[in-house]
């Protein structure tokens, strides 16, 4: 992924309004992230723990999407959820169900879409292995790094479709 500038990410966000994107935070040290092992840019709202943004860099320019994570009880930490992104198992709460206001007038109407996806929204770095899941390991993998990142690329495109579907 390039790196994007802060305009450029406010100015990508497809399911908000200008105004909420002008206030929303961005992560820390934008310019100092390790954007080459970026596929997306993904953060949670320290503020809020019930937000959180992804933008991915389109051939059409970026594209920036706001996500709600549900809030309520942790899950147990016996348990492993896989990340339907990057295939990344995660004890308990390390994966997270994350609903998309859909774009336009569905999305006014209230309608979303959601995916199961690594809570902390570093799937590009597990896939990398720059970052461990706790208490799980990623499972090992025939496919060639090239061919994971690629299966990333797709499922993230898929779910954007959704969000972007009239």
């Amino acid at each position: 992924m390039r790196a994007l500038s802060d305009s450029e990410v406010r100015g990508s966000f497809v399911n908000c309004s200008r105004g909420e994107a002008r206030r929303l935070p961005l992560p820390r040290g934008l310019a100092g992230l390790p954007w080459p092992d970026l596929d997306f840019l993904g953060w949670r709202d320290g503020g809020a723990p019930d937000r959180a943004y992804l933008v991915a860099d389109r051939a059409d320019g970026p594209v920036g999407i706001t996500l709600r994570v549900p809030t309520g009880p942790r899950r147990s930490l016996t348990r492993t959820n896989v990340c339907s992104l990057c295939i990344t198992s995660h004890a308990g709460s390390g994966v997270a169900l994350l609903a998309a206001r859909r774009a336009g007038e569905a999305g006014r109407e209230g309608n979303t879409v959601g995916t199961y996806v690594c809570a902390d929204l570093a799937c590009p770095l597990y896939v990398r292995g720059l970052r461990k899941s706790a208490l799980v390991t990623r499972p090992d993998e025939s496919l060639p790094l090239e061919d994971q990142i690629a299966r990333l690329t797709e499922r993230l495109d898929d779910f954007l479709a959704k969000v972007l579907a009239h």
